[in-house]
């Protein structure tokens, strides 16, 4: 989610990955896959480094958890069960 301000000045949690376009009216209208439109204070290009710069943020976040992962040792399900003692 992208963090965006309406023309009143109150800020808004957008969902980034529901984004159709964004048009420059001159205001800028952001209108989502559904038709819900939005109008914006932020520029197009503005908005459009914020939705850049939240999706490596999880590239990122997830290279941090695969490297992670494999520092710690995992657990392992065994399924066979040996009687021998």
């Amino acid at each position: 989610m992208i963090m965006l301000t309406r023309l009143n000045g109150q800020a808004f949690a957008l969902n980034c990955d529901l984004v159709e376009r964004i048009d420059i009216t001159p205001d800028t209208v952001i209108t989502l896959v559904d038709g819900t439109k939005y109008l914006v204070a932020e520029s197009a290009q503005d908005i459009i480094l914020l939705i850049r710069e939240f999706r490596a943020s999880i590239v990122a976040h997830s290279h941090h958890l695969d490297t992670h992962r494999s520092a710690t040792p995992s657990l392992r399900v065994v399924t066979e069960v040996n009687d021998e003692g």
